[in-house]
């Protein structure tokens, strides 16, 4: 079966994953990753790209983004992707690919599933056991929304300003959030919908996306497809 074409859609969040080829390390220093940081700086505000959160793993990296067109993510992740390729085998004194091919991206309804996909993105480095907290991980967007630095790579989303009138209030609400973590539901489901390419969210919010793109943004029913009665 032919593969589909990758869903984006302007003015939506989307949820997007890259991985190393066959799980090997895409980060194995500091500078590694300082380098990826730069570059998706650059190339979101070039592109138009709000990232919201962030995080980068040895063998793969969780972006939470909305482009203000249709190419925008598609044109930061190529153009990241193709640079931090070069960067890296330079370093590193290697050849050939990187990445487990294209980039997997899900469209997410913002009321329900937003903050759960930051916490997602947060808890990575504690689910892996490389630290006992996600403030104790310096690579991800977690401490800039808990206030405990500033992280000019990323655009809050408009639901985080939501959690609170006041900074501290935000923060704290936000770290209350993390430290409830999800349930292993709402972790199979933001996981699935990324790695599958479908958009996360009620029924009315894919059929508004439907009416955006002529990609079809939900399975098909398993089985062959019923015959055509025949006129009598």
């Amino acid at each position: 079966m032919a593969r589909l074409p990758r869903l984006a859609v302007a003015g939506h969040v989307h949820h997007v994953l890259q991985r190393g080829n066959n799980k090997q390390l895409i980060f194995v220093d500091a500078e590694d990753y300082q380098r990826m940081l730069g570059l998706l700086a650059e190339h979101a505000r070039s592109e138009k790209v709000a990232i919201h959160a962030y995080v980068l793993m040895g063998t793969h990296f969780h972006l939470l983004a909305t482009p203000e067109t249709a190419n925008g993510l598609s044109t930061m992740m190529q153009a990241v992707g193709r640079r931090y390729v070069q960067y890296f085998n330079k370093r590193h004194q290697r050849t050939g690919t990187l990445w487990e091919g294209r980039y997997r991206a899900a469209l997410l309804q913002p009321e329900r599933y937003l903050l759960n996909c930051k916490v997602l993105i947060d808890l990575n480095p504690v689910r892996a056991g490389l630290v006992a907290r996600a403030l104790d991980y310096s690579w991800s967007s977690h401490g800039h929304y808990v206030g405990h630095h500033v992280d000019k790579l990323l655009t809050p989303h408009a639901l985080y300003w939501g959690l609170g009138n006041t900074p501290f209030a935000r923060e704290a609400r936000y770290a209350e959030l993390v430290g409830h973590g999800l349930s292993m539901k709402q972790h199979t489901e933001l996981m699935e919908s990324v790695l599958k390419g479908w958009p996360l969210g009620d029924a009315q919010f894919v059929e508004d996306v439907q009416k955006l793109t002529l990609r079809r943004v939900v399975r098909r029913r398993a089985g062959r497809p019923p015959a055509k009665r025949l006129s009598s």
